[in-house]
């Protein structure tokens, strides 16, 4: 089991839209908003690391992210 923390800026004004896009991911497991530094934090729990891969890149292809930082753990 791979855990992964996201951390994710958006444009303002693009909240609503990202946190919709966000909770249709496979492996999400809790999405916060946050006030500070970063916009969102997203929590995946997936298989093994390709997945955690695969979903990170395809969030940062999302219109409205500037950018993302991601920790990544195993248990």
């Amino acid at each position: 089991m791979v855990v992964a923390v996201c951390f994710i800026n958006v444009r303002l004004g693009e909240e609503v839209k990202i946190r919709r896009k966000l909770s249709m991911f496979q492996g999400a497991r809790d999405i916060i908003e946050l006030f500070g530094e970063y916009d969102f934090m997203i929590v995946l729990e997936t298989g093994d690391l390709r997945q955690v891969n695969f979903i990170v890149d395809s969030i940062r292809k999302l219109e409205g992210v500037t950018a993302t930082k991601t920790l990544v753990g195993a248990y």
